[in-house]
């Protein structure tokens, strides 16, 4: 039985802060213009950035101007 996009997500994310991270990166990206990494008909910016977050062609990379200290 396939696995809905919720449940999906979940599986793949599961408390995994890096891959919540990237994902959100993504989506702000896909959303403000940049062009799908993967051949799709899908128009959910979440839902192409997480099949992208699946192949594995995407990968987290700290912004340069994040100067923020803990």
């Amino acid at each position: 039985m396939e696995l809905s996009l919720p449940q999906r997500l979940q599986k793949s994310v599961s408390g995994s802060f890096h891959k919540t991270a990237l994902l959100q990166k993504r989506v702000r990206e896909l959303i403000r213009g940049a062009a799908p990494l993967v051949e799709t008909r899908e128009q959910n910016p979440i839902k192409i950035a997480f099949l992208e977050m699946e192949r594995g062609l995407i990968e987290l990379i700290p912004d340069e101007d994040s100067s923020a200290t803990l």
